[in-house]
C-alpha cells in the first residue's frame, strides 16, 4: 500500500504532463496589439527551448497626425501688431509649404503669413478683421500629402444621393401643403369683407417722407494704413512751419526730348520715359546748391545735413497714399530713375513694398498732375524739410520774345519748412528746377 503523500505527488506529476501535453499540440497562439488606431496580427510560436519567436502575418503601416500651429511672423522692429485682413485660403483646402494663407495689415505694410509645412488646413483660430500680434496662434495645419481626388469625389457624391430622397419627401410634404391651401383660402374668403385693401392703402398714406431720393449711409472702419497716414498729416501741420513757392515750367523741349527718344529706349531697355525721372535728378542737382532742402531737424534743436538724396515718391495706392523710396539718387541717371520708380511702383500697387522701401527718405516728389490736378499745395512728409509738387500740363498762351506763343507749361509747387530753409533759398532751388527741365541739356553739365 502507498502512503497518501506518495499519492498526492503522483496526481501533481500528471496534471503537470496534462498541461505540457497541451501546450505541446497548440504550438500557435495568436495575439492582436493595437498601436495608434493600426491593428497588427501577429503569430506567437513557442519551441521546445521555450523561446517565443514573432512572425508577421500582416505588414506594418504607420499614419501620421501630426498637426503644425501657424503663428504670426515677425513684421519689423517697430510693429508689433496688425489687422488680419484676409484668410487666402479655407479650412479643408491643401496648401503647399511657404504658400500664402493670410494677410496681415499694418499701418506701413501688408504682411503675408506662409505656411510653414505642407498639409490641410483644419482649424482658423483667429476672426477675419481681428487685432493678433507677433508670435500669436493664426491657423493650425495637418501634416501630410495632397488628398487623393477619387476620395474626395465619392465623399461628396455620397451626400447628394442620400439627399436626394429627402428632397422627393419634401416635394411630396410641399405639394400636399399646396394642395390643402386652396382649400383654406376658399374657406376663408367666404367670411372675409373686401376691406383689406383700403387698409393698406391708408399705412403708405400715413407714413411721413421727407424726399423721394435714397438717402443712405454707410460706415467703414478706417484701415491701419489710413490711420497712420492721417496722424503722420496732422503731425505735419502741427509741427512744421510750413509755406508755399509756386513758379511754371515750359515742358516744350522736355517733351520733344521725350517724344524723339522714348520708344528707341523702351526697345533698348524696357524703360518707359516719363517726366519724373528728369524732375528727380533736377532736384538732385538743386539739391547741391541749396543743400537744407535735403536737411531735417532732430531732437528740436540739431539740423542733419546729408550728402546723399533719398528721394521718396509718392504713390497712390487702394489702401491709401505711400511713399517709397528711390535710393541715391543723385548717383543714377534719368533712365536709372524712370526704372527704379516702375519697380516701386508696380510694388505698390501689388501690395509687395517691404519696409525697407518706404523707411528713410530725405526729399519727396508727388506728381498730382496723373490725374489731371492743374494746382496744389503738397503737405510736408515729416521728418523731411521740403517737398515738390508736380501738376498737369496744360496748353497756354505765353510771352515769348515779346510774342504772345500757345506753350506746354506746368505749375510746381515747393512746400517747405521754414525752420530749417529761408523764402531765398527755396525759391532759388524752385528756379533752378525750372531752369533745368525748360533747358534739359544743362543736367549733362552739372555735376
Amino acid at each position: 500500500m502507498l502512503s497518501r503523500s506518495v499519492k498526492s505527488s503522483l496526481k501533481r506529476t500528471s496534471s503537470v504532463l496534462k498541461q505540457s501535453n497541451v501546450i505541446k499540440q497548440s504550438n500557435v497562439t495568436k495575439q492582436s496589439f493595437k498601436i495608434l488606431n493600426v491593428q497588427i496580427s501577429r503569430s506567437l510560436h513557442l519551441n521546445n527551448t521555450n523561446t517565443p519567436r514573432f512572425q508577421l502575418n500582416t505588414p506594418l503601416s504607420f499614419k501620421r497626425f501630426g498637426s503644425t500651429t501657424v503663428k504670426v511672423p515677425d513684421m519689423a522692429e517697430s510693429i508689433t501688431e496688425g489687422t488680419l485682413s484676409a484668410f487666402n485660403k479655407e479650412v479643408g483646402d491643401y496648401v503647399e509649404q511657404d504658400e500664402t494663407i493670410a494677410t496681415i495689415e499694418t499701418d506701413k505694410i501688408d504682411v503675408e503669413v506662409n505656411a510653414p509645412v505642407a498639409g490641410t488646413i483644419k482649424e482658423f483660430l483667429v476672426d477675419v478683421e481681428a487685432t493678433v500680434e507677433v508670435g500669436q496662434d493664426l491657423a493650425i495645419i495637418e501634416e501630410g500629402g495632397e488628398p487623393a481626388k477619387g476620395a474626395a469625389t465619392k465623399a461628396e457624391s455620397k451626400p447628394k444621393t442620400e439627399e436626394q430622397p429627402e428632397k422627393k419627401e419634401e416635394a411630396k410634404s410641399e405639394s400636399k401643403k399646396e394642395e390643402s391651401k386652396p382649400e383654406t383660402k376658399k374657406e376663408e374668403k367666404k367670411p372675409e369683407p373686401k376691406k383689406e385693401q383700403p387698409k393698406k392703402e391708408t399705412k403708405q398714406e400715413s407714413t411721413p417722407s421727407f424726399t423721394n431720393f435714397y438717402r443712405n449711409e454707410e460706415r467703414v472702419k478706417m484701415n491701419r494704413m489710413r490711420l497712420r497716414i492721417a496722424e503722420r498729416l496732422k503731425e505735419s501741420q502741427n509741427t512744421a512751419a510750413s509755406l508755399t513757392t509756386f513758379n511754371e515750367v515750359d515742358m516744350s523741349n522736355l517733351m520733344n526730348m521725350r517724344k524723339q527718344y522714348k520708344d528707341e529706349f523702351l526697345e533698348k531697355t524696357g524703360i518707359k520715359l516719363g517726366f519724373m525721372g528728369a524732375f528727380s535728378k533736377a532736384a538732385c542737382l538743386a539739391a547741391k546748391d541749396i543743400p537744407a532742402v535735403n536737411a531735417s531737424i532732430e531732437n528740436n534743436d540739431t539740423l542733419v545735413f546729408r550728402d546723399y538724396t533719398d528721394i521718396s515718391i509718392a504713390v497712390a495706392t487702394p489702401k491709401g497714399l505711400v511713399t517709397p523710396i528711390v535710393r541715391n539718387a543723385e548717383s543714377r541717371s534719368i533712365l536709372g530713375i524712370e526704372k527704379e520708380i516702375a519697380s516701386l511702383g508696380k510694388k505698390a500697387r501689388d501690395g509687395k513694398l517691404t519696409l525697407e522701401d518706404m523707411t528713410g527718405g530725405t526729399f519727396t516728389i508727388s506728381n498730382g498732375g496723373v490725374f489731371g490736378s492743374l494746382y496744389g499745395t503738397p503737405i510736408i512728409n515729416m521728418p523731411q524739410t521740403a517737398v515738390l509738387g508736380l501738376h498737369g500740363v496744360k496748353e497756354r498762351p505765353v510771352t515769348v520774345n515779346g510774342q504772345i506763343v500757345s506753350r506746354p507749361m506746368m505749375y510746381v509747387a515747393l512746400t517747405y519748412d521754414h525752420r530749417v530753409l529761408d523764402g531765398r533759398e527755396a525759391v532759388t532751388f524752385l528756379k533752378t528746377i525750372k531752369e533745368l527741365i525748360e533747358d534739359p541739356r544743362k543736367m549733362l553739365l552739372l555735376e
